[in-house]
């Protein structure tokens, strides 16, 4: 079995935000095209995230470094992930 090649992409994300399904569409958008995947983690399920980051809801990470947050530019993602 291979491993996983690639930067690790995770959005955190909460229930009932209509940012965070923009954010799930670029992700799915931009996985397909470059062959990536990407995890979602609930700020819910992790209180100390969610008081960290509840306020900038959803957040993208790649690498565990925070990249952007509220709306998730494709553009910029795309430039972050082919560098």
């Amino acid at each position: 079995m291979s491993e996983s090649v690639g930067p690790e992409v995770v959005l955190l994300t909460r229930p009932g935000c209509h940012l965070c399904e923009d954010a799930r569409l670029v992700l799915r958008r931009v996985g397909e095209d470059l062959g990536m995947s990407w995890q979602e983690r609930s700020a819910e399920e992790d209180p100390e995230l969610a008081a960290r980051f509840g306020e900038e809801i959803p957040v993208l990470f790649i690498d565990g470094v925070q990249r952007d947050f509220w709306k998730i530019d494709e553009a910029r993602l795309r430039r972050l992930l082919g560098a």
